[in-house]
This record gives C-alpha cells, sequence and structure tokens, in this order.
C-alpha cells in the first residue's frame, strides 16, 4: 500500500513537469501573428496598465520566468525574452498578470506574501520534527512537525488561485491589446493551462502527504 503511495506521490510531479515542458517545446516553434517577442508583450500590457515603474529584464535558466515584487520587475528566460512564439507570448503576459495583482493588492497574492516566513519555517524544520516523532514515538513532536507542514500546505493551496487568476488576467490583456488571434486563444490557454498543472500536483501531493501524516498522528496518539 505505501509503495502505491509512494509512487504515486512521485508520478503526479513528474507527469505534471512531462505536460509543461511538452506543451511549451510545442507552442514555442508556433510563431505568433503579432510577431511580438516576449519582452515586447510583457512592456506593452504594463504601459497599458500603467506600470510604467515595473521593469523587464532577461534571466537565465530554462522555464525560469517569475515576477518579482520586492524589485518590481518581470524577469523572463532568454527564450521567451526574446521568442516571438505563442508560448512566449503567453508566459509574459502570465507573470505580467502577477505585477498587476500587486498592483491592485490581490488578497490572495498579499496572503502568499505574508505566508512566506512560515511556510519556509514549516518546509526547512516540519521534516525534522516528523521523523524524530515517529522514529522516537514522541506523538506530540510529531504533531508538532504537522502543524508546521500545514503551514507550506496552506502556502501551496492559495498559490493555486494567485496562478489562475495571473493566467486569467493574461488571456484578457493579450486578446484586448491584439497579441493574439481569436484562433490563437486555444493554443495559449493550453500553455497557460500546462504550466497550472505544476502547482496543481504540489498542492495535491502536500494534501496528500499531510492527510498521511494526520493518519500516523492518530494511530500513534490511540495507542499512547
Amino acid at each position: 500500500m505505501f509503495l502505491i503511495y509512494f509512487a504515486i506521490i512521485i508520478l503526479i510531479p513528474l507527469w505534471a513537469q512531462f505536460r509543461v515542458k511538452g506543451t511549451y517545446k510545442k507552442y514555442s516553434k508556433v510563431p505568433s501573428s503579432s510577431q511580438m517577442v516576449g519582452a515586447e508583450v510583457a512592456r506593452r500590457i504594463l504601459d497599458a496598465n500603467g506600470l510604467y515603474n515595473v521593469g523587464v529584464e532577461e534571466t537565465r535558466g530554462y522555464l525560469s520566468d517569475h515576477y518579482d515584487p520586492r524589485s518590481k520587475t518581470v524577469r523572463l528566460s532568454s527564450a521567451n525574452y526574446h521568442g516571438h512564439s505563442v508560448a512566449a507570448s503567453a508566459i509574459a503576459a502570465h507573470e505580467v498578470g502577477h505585477a498587476i495583482q500587486d498592483a491592485q493588492e490581490y488578497a490572495f497574492l498579499r496572503f502568499r506574501h505574508a505566508l512566506v516566513p512560515v511556510a519556509s519555517l514549516g518546509s526547512n524544520f516540519s521534516w525534522i520534527l516528523v521523523m524524530i516523532g515517529i522514529i522516537a514515538g514522541l506523538a506530540d513532536l510529531l504533531l508538532l512537525g504537522i502543524v508546521f507542514m500545514a503551514a507550506a500546505v496552506v502556502f501551496q493551496l492559495v498559490t493555486l488561485p494567485v496562478e489562475f487568476n495571473a493566467s486569467s488576467r493574461a488571456m484578457d490583456e493579450i486578446v484586448s491589446h491584439g497579441i493574439i488571434r481569436n484562433d490563437e486563444e486555444r493554443e495559449t490557454k493550453r500553455v497557460l493551462n500546462a504550466a497550472a498543472l505544476t502547482y496543481v500536483a504540489a498542492a495535491a501531493v502536500a494534501v496528500m502527504e499531510l492527510a498521511r501524516l494526520v493518519l500516523i498522528y492518530t494511530g500513534m496518539a490511540r495507542n499512547e
């Protein structure tokens, strides 16, 4: 039973990564009708929303695209910064979606930012407490580890509406500004949906692992 469980929590993220990379590879070869590179897409949407203070920079790495709220910067991987594909446009618009969320103080984004210190602490120390609690048979220590882990799980769950909302904003922006045509909407949505799978997979695995530990704690507490 445990072998099946661990196979599932390993396969879910691998499947999500496979889908993301496969979809991105496919649509990074499909040029957008506007022929705008990702950097231009990001700048167009930012300026249209009055976010002239938000910068757009190139960053190293594969699919390392992100928005940095501290420096107010959209960072795009080289392939998307210089690329004029449907995938590059979709990802650039998605990251700008986070910048718009930040400017409008989107509630879930603010909540996620507030959870970062607690979630980081939970991710770093929860497993230490969990392992010691299980090995030593200390239910109270295991429970403390579960509490820390729960904070990290909440962070994963709050990330979902943040990411889906950013993708929704991205679609609205690239359509309204004529960056893609109507017949390109399906391809763009596929790129955004595939990217969202990684967050869904991470959240699903986190919830499953938390539930497993709660069951272990319940059994230990019952035997004490």
